[in-house]
């Protein structure tokens, strides 16, 4: 177990946590980690606790990138990126690098009226975190895919950065 404040993926046990996945035995035991002789299901979410007990969701485990061995998570860059003062809305993900494994890339959509160049906003984005972080791919948009309840579908962008040619 962590402590306050520090970041990691959330693990529950319990009766109410599920039996299993239909016709998928296999993907249910991965889904699980013994801690301390304990089983614990991987929920998948990453978070922290705070001092008081309560748990703040930050990301999903799963749009992780893996750049050069470094683990930068999306939502940390977003957040970032969403203090630049041309940028309406963004969302990050994996790109395929050939030396890297993966790098980061911005999906942007520019404020109304609002003008920026990739390189613009690349240089901005450099100078306000770790130059691991930082996007070294930018690709502007006039909207992001989102589902019914309004929340950007970032595998939808995953998915087509990642299609075979």
């Amino acid at each position: 177990m962590l402590g306050p404040g520090q970041p990691g993926e959330i693990v529950v046990r319990g009766p109410q946590v599920l039996t299993g996945y239909w016709n998928n035995p296999a993907a249910f035991e991965a889904s699980f980690a013994e801690i301390d002789g304990r089983r614990y299901f991987r929920t998948g979410d990453l978070g922290r606790i705070d001092e008081d007990g309560y748990f703040f969701i930050s990301d999903r485990l799963k749009r992780m990138i893996n750049a050069a061995g470094f683990k930068v998570w999306p939502a940390e860059v977003e957040a970032t990126l969403y203090r630049h003062p041309a940028i309406q809305e963004c969302c990050i993900i994996a790109s395929p690098d050939a030396r890297r494994g993966e790098t980061v890339k911005a999906v942007v959509v520019l404020k109304p009226g609002a003008s920026a160049s990739g390189a613009e906003i690349l240089d901005w984005a450099h100078g306000q975190m770790a130059a691991y972080k930082a996007p070294r791919l930018i690709e502007f948009t006039t909207a992001l895919p989102r589902t019914p309840s309004g929340k950007i579908q970032w595998r939808t962008l995953q998915e087509h950065e990642f299609k075979p040619a």
